[in-house]
Order: C-alpha cells, then sequence, then structure tokens
C-alpha cells in the first residue's frame, strides 16, 4: 500500500494527537486491518486489536463485541457507505478519527484496481463534525494539517496551504 509515498507526516502528527488524548493505559480497537501504523501504536505502548477485514458497512460484530477502552479510525470513514451506524455502534465511550479533506481542485479517489480502495464520501470539516455529532459525539479537540507534495503544478502549489487531513478526539455524549 505504501511502497512509494510512505505518509511520514500523517503518521507523525497522528501520533502525536493519539498522545495528547489517550494514555497507554487503555486499549484501543483500531477500525481496518493490521497496517504500518498499527506498529507505530504499538511501538508507542499502545494495546492494538483490528477489525478483520470485514465489510464494517454490513458487519459491526466486531466492534459492537469489542471491549476495547477507545476506538481509533484512520482514513476509514470515507470508504464506508454508512460511518453513521458504525459510530452508533461503538460501545467505547473514546473516539480518535482522521478523514482526508475534500479538496475542491481534485476529483473523489477511486482505485481501478482495487474495491475497497476507493472514497465513497469527501468530507468537509464541518460535515464530519455533524456527523459525528448526529452519532452521539462530542468532538473535545480537533486538528487540520496540509500534505504538500513534491510535484510541479497549480495543484501542488494547492497542496501546500490548503488542509488536506482532520483529526478528531470525541467522547460519547
Amino acid at each position: 500500500m505504501y511502497e512509494k509515498n510512505y505518509p511520514n507526516k500523517r503518521f507523525k502528527l497522528t501520533i502525536q494527537f493519539l498522545k495528547k488524548h489517550i494514555p497507554t493505559s487503555e486499549t484501543i480497537l483500531d477500525l481496518g486491518v493490521v497496517n504500518p501504523f498499527t506498529q507505530i501504536m504499538q511501538e508507542n505502548g499502545y494495546s492494538v486489536e483490528n477489525t478483520l477485514g470485514e465489510d464494517i458497512d454490513l458487519d459491526t460484530s466486531t466492534i459492537k463485541n469489542s471491549n476495547s477502552d477507545v476506538v481509533t479510525a484512520f482514513e476509514i470513514f470515507e470508504h464506508l457507505l454508512s460511518p453513521f451506524t458504525v459510530l452508533q455502534s461503538i460501545k467505547a465511550d473514546k473516539l480518535v478519527a482522521s478523514v482526508p479533506l475534500k479538496l475542491w481542485f481534485s476529483s473523489a479517489y477511486r482505485s481501478k484496481t482495487d474495491m475497497l480502495d476507493r472514497h465513497y464520501h469527501e468530507f468537509e470539516d464541518w460535515q464530519f463534525d455533524w456527523l459525528l455529532e448526529k452519532a452521539g459525539w462530542k468532538i473535545i479537540d480537533s486538528k487540520k494539517w496540509t500534505n504538500p507534495v513534491k510535484k510541479i503544478g497549480i495543484r501542488p502549489i494547492l497542496r501546500w496551504f490548503t488542509p488536506r487531513y482532520y483529526i478528531i478526539y470525541a467522547e460519547r455524549v
């Protein structure tokens, strides 16, 4: 997945945000299969279990049966048809989640070879906030950052100052 483009900046800022809000004594259910960021969380002292690759739009049993203190979802909700259902099924009282933000100068991402690697939602920050609030979450903290690329052109220039990622820490209301 990250053979050519390892997201060092995103991973660094994500682990800093996680450390700011979640002590390593709390257990984490990370939505999505084991990935490079799972290892980063574990290397930083977190106890992490992942979902197993099931379609969580249709099967939320792993989420409902988890006894984890915290749920994390890093770049997951944009792939789901119904993130509202998933957010409601979480039993944990704490959520740390991030989404890539909609870029007005770029169309939604769609892999031509991997059906699961597509964005159904392209969120603006206010849309993600509204989704969380409607699903019973109160946002305690949030942060945005850019994702500059080393290419020439108008889009690469815009990526230097247009926020690309949005992360939140929320608690169950």
